[in-house]
C-alpha cells in the first residue's frame, strides 16, 4: 500500500463516518440518546483506552519485527561481502567458484528473491545459490593452516548469513495472525456504533462532525500504520528495499578489482542461473 492509497483510505473512511454521524444526528433527540452523558463518556473512555493500549502494543511488536527485518538485510549484505574476502584464502579452483556463486547470491537477493518477497510468493524456498555454495564448499580439502582457518571462518559466516536471511524474510507473509485482526476490526466497529449514540440534534453539525471525524481519522491512521508494519516489503514510502545488498554488489566489484580477482558468475544480472 503506497502513501497515496493510504491517504485516500483515511480521507474516505473519515468522510463516511462523518456523513453517518450527521445523518443519525437529524433523527437523534436533543442531548443525545444517553440520559447520563458523564456515565456514557466514562464507558467510551474505557473502550477507547483498552483499544488504544492493545493497538499500541501490537504496533510496537510489529515495528520490532520490521526493524529486525531491516537489520537482517543489513547483516546479510555485510556477511556476503566478508565471505568474498574469506573465499580468496581457500584453495583453487573452489575459491573462484565460491566467489562467483557469492555474486550470484547477491544478485538473486536483489532481483528474483526480493521480487518473490514483495509478492508474498517466496514461501519456504531456499536461495539456490546458498545450496550451490554448500555443494562447492563440501568439496574443499584444506591443506594449509591458512586454508583451514579460512574454511572454518567460511562455515561460521555461512551460519550467520542464513540467520540474517531468516530475519530479513520472516515478515514477508504477514506478522499479525487473523484472529488478532478480527478482534481489532470488531472493536473498531463497536467504537463506531457507540459514537453514533452521541449524536445530538441540539449541537451544531460542525461539532458533531469533528467529534466523529477526529476519532475515526486517528483510528484509521493507526490501523494503516499496523498494515504497513505487517508487510514491511514492497513498494511505497518506508518499505524495505534491497539497498544494502545493492551496495554490497558494488563493494564486491571494487574488492575484486583491487585484489585483481577475475570471476565469471554463472548467472545473469537478476541472479538466475545462466
Amino acid at each position: 500500500m503506497n502513501l497515496v492509497v493510504a491517504l485516500f483510505i483515511a480521507i474516505a473512511t473519515t468522510a463516511v463516518a462523518v456523513v453517518a454521524m450527521l445523518v443519525v444526528r437529524r433523527y437523534a433527540p436533543e442531548g443525545s440518546r444517553f440520559t447520563d452523558g458523564d456515565r456514557a463518556s466514562g464507558v467510551f473512555g474505557v473502550l477507547a483506552t483498552g483499544f488504544s493500549v492493545l493497538l499500541g502494543f501490537i504496533i510496537f511488536l510489529a515495528f520490532t519485527s520490521y526493524d529486525e527485518a531491516r537489520a537482517g538485510a543489513e547483516s546479510e549484505a555485510t556477511i556476503v561481502a566478508q565471505q568474498v574476502q574469506t573465499a580468496q584464502f581457500l584453495p583453487a579452483p573452489e575459491s573462484a567458484t565460491l566467489t562467483g556463486e557469492l555474486v550470484c547470491y547477491a544478485r538473486s537477493v536483489v532481483g528474483a528473491e526480493w521480487d518473490a518477497v514483495d509478492s508474498d510468493t517466496l514461501g519456504e524456498q531456499v536461495n539456490p545459490w546458498g545450496v550451490a555454495m554448500f555443494r562447492t564448499i563440501s568439496t574443499v580439502e584444506p591443506s594449509t593452516d591458512a586454508e583451514q582457518s579460512a574454511y572454518d571462518r567460511w562455515m561460521d559466516q555461512t551460519s550467520d548469513r542464513e540467520q540474517a536471511r531468516v530475519d530479513r524474510i520472516h515478515g514477508a507473509e504477514g506478522l499479525i495472525p487473523l484472529p488478532l485482526w478480527l478482534v481489532l476490526w470488531i472493536v473498531c466497529g463497536i467504537l463506531f456504533v457507540y459514537l453514533l449514540f452521541f449524536a445530538d440534534s441540539g449541537e451544531g453539525a460542525v461539532t458533531q462532525g469533528v467529534l466523529m471525524g477526529s476519532v475515526t481519522l486517528v483510528i484509521t491512521l493507526m490501523m494503516l500504520l499496523l498494515v504497513f508494519f505487517d508487510h514491511p516489503h514492497g513498494d511505497g514510502v518506508g518499505r524495505l528495499k534491497p539497498t544494502a545488498m545493492e551496495r554490497t554488489l558494488e563493494l564486491m566489484d571494487q574488492q575484486m578489482r583491487a585484489a585483481d580477482v577475475s570471476v565469471s558468475p554463472p548467472c545473469d544480472e537478476h541472479g538466475r542461473a545462466g
